[in-house]
């Protein structure tokens, strides 16, 4: 009876983690194939705050972008 128990308990933290691996490895991957912004964002939305973007001002933003990621 208690190690019926202890099994169960073990297994739900040895599945705990193997599943937060897992998804942070899917989460990770995915990002990487479909970034969340890409130039075209950013240049639309420096537009909307009334500025002209340079293709320098671009790509320090993305590199910010990609530097969290």
């Amino acid at each position: 009876m208690l190690r019926d128990i202890l099994y169960l308990v073990f297994g739900l933290i040895a599945g705990g983690f193997i599943g937060f691996f897992i998804a942070r490895r899917y989460m990770k991957k995915y990002l990487k194939d479909n970034p969340p912004i890409n130039e075209k964002m950013i240049r639309a939305m420096m537009s909307g705050m009334g500025r002209t973007p340079t293709q320098k001002q671009v790509n320090q933003m993305m590199k910010q972008m990609n530097k969290y990621m």
